[in-house]
């Protein structure tokens, strides 16, 4: 049941948004849950705004009645983010999705929050360049900005952080922030887009994202190499990426991931350890990159590669690596995910990966390990039957310990997912109590009456 919302608010919405308002009890669930394993929470009202000034009149309308707002886009995270645990007004930014310029020559791109990271390289396919985030999810740019999102091509193209321009926000008093200019580097004043990327909605609502690009290559290549463990595999990866190799991706899977993209999707991959990669770059650097990463594969025990040269076969491969989340699922009918997204030095992800190999060994319950190895970062997806607590139980241990473990080798409780619902205790963990009251001092001082995505990063 939806809350009751002051009357005021509601006719206001109403009069100003028509039926781009709502309080449809279908239209709340739907943006009451994400891919996450936490019970859906449904906001009490939706507002589909379509400029920044809309954003500003909602803002300013909720702030007046004290009533939180939840910033949505199209409901792909994973750590709780969009859940409206203390009710209130979700504003949908899908219909703010509008491309606002194209810089070629200075490899920038200025886009409206709602628009999906697909729909931003549809529009560049004709000007040789690409937006490089990959997180798998067709995602907004605002959600990934807000989330701090990565991806598979984060090993050679960094994470939002390192993709993200400037950002216009609107702030919980109702200012229209403008981060930054365009230009490459500044030394202008404290680094208020840093500051609002990974604040997951709790200090700002992003409206608008500038975002570099880059060229695409002249060759690509992908491959495929197998390996008799794990520990063989991620020492492989580990010689790669301290030898210096340019690699594009890097994707570690595990023996239950390529049967579980076996069944999925009839292919009939080899049910080894396994590391999906790809080169990029001229024709000449793409074949010397594949020797000498090659012949570091053979001296840990790889297999020879298995090459997807053709764009179809790497779309195929990268599909369904993409896919697995969903492929995964089948392997325990009506399950769902705890999913975990640990990352440590890339000097100690043999020794993570190989302790937690043990807890997967030894649970009850299936769990696909697949990883952005190339640069520290990997997955546990543990299914659970959500009607058997103590399944859930069980999963939420393996995960305690993985965190612990992440953070005793000088790691993060999470690599790219966010905080979120979930991981306020680990924030705790990982920064100390004096650095996260540093992080709720700068929420108070910008949401002082902690409206913005209340009950996500740091408590008030």
């Amino acid at each position: 049941m939806a809350r009751e919302l002051p009357k005021a608010l509601t006719d206001a919405l109403a009069a100003r948004f028509g039926d781009r308002f709502t309080v449809s009890r279908a239209v709340r669930e739907h943006h009451g849950r994400d891919e996450s394993y936490y019970p859906p929470t449904p906001p009490d009202a939706v507002v589909y705004p379509h400029s920044t000034e809309e954003v500003c009149a909602v803002v300013a309308l909720c702030r007046e009645h004290q009533v939180p707002m939840i910033p949505f886009g199209v409901g792909t995270s994973l750590e709780g983010h969009i859940l409206a645990v203390k009710g209130g007004v979700c504003i949908d930014l899908s219909q703010m999705n509008r491309i606002l310029a194209v810089h070629t020559e200075d490899l920038d791109a200025t886009v409206e929050a709602g628009v999906t990271r697909m729909q931003l390289n549809d529009h560049l396919r004709d000007t040789g360049l690409f937006f490089a985030i990959d997180p798998g999810a067709d995602a907004t740019l605002g959600g990934m900005a807000a989330t701090r999102a990565s991806g598979t091509n984060a090993v050679r193209y960094g994470t939002m952080r390192d993709n993200v321009v400037a950002l216009t926000a609107v702030t919980a008093d109702g200012r229209v922030v403008r981060t930054a200019r365009r230009a490459r580097k500044s030394s202008a004043g404290y680094d208020l887009t840093r500051l609002f990327i990974g604040s997951e909605g709790t200090l700002g609502i992003i409206t608008e994202v500038t975002v570099r690009l880059h060229p695409v290559q002249e060759a690509i290549s992908a491959a495929r190499c197998s390996f008799p463990t794990t520990k063989e595999a991620v020492d492989a990866v580990i010689e790669i990426i301290q030898s210096g190799v340019p690699i594009a991706r890097c994707e570690f899977l595990d023996t239950t991931s390529m049967n579980a993209i076996n069944r999925h999707f009839k292919t009939s991959y080899p049910e080894r350890m396994t590391l999906f990669l790809e080169f990029q770059g001229s024709t000449a650097s793409v074949a010397e990159q594949a020797e000498q990463v090659q012949g570091i594969a053979r001296e840990h025990g790889g297999s020879d590669f298995e090459w997807e040269t053709k764009p179809e076969e790497r779309n195929r491969l990268w599909h369904a690596r993409h896919n697995l989340y969903f492929a995964g699922l089948q392997l325990k009918p009506g399950a769902r995910y705890v999913s975990t997204d640990v990352c440590v030095p890339i000097s100690r992800l043999s020794d993570c990966l190989v302790e937690t190999e043990k807890d997967v060994r030894a649970a009850s319950m299936p769990i696909i390990v697949v990883g952005h190895v190339g640069d520290g970062n990997f997955h546990l997806g543990i299914l659970f039957d959500p009607d058997k607590q103590a399944e859930l139980e069980e999963a939420k241990a393996i995960y305690e310990r993985l965190v612990d473990r992440a953070l005793a080798m000088d790691g993060t409780c999470t690599g790219e997912h966010g905080i979120g619902l979930g991981k306020m205790g680990h924030l705790v963990k990982e920064h100390g109590e004096e650095t996260v009251s540093l992080m709720r001092d700068i929420k108070r001082a910008l949401d002082p009456d902690n409206l913005l995505n209340p009950g996500k990063v740091v408590e008030i």
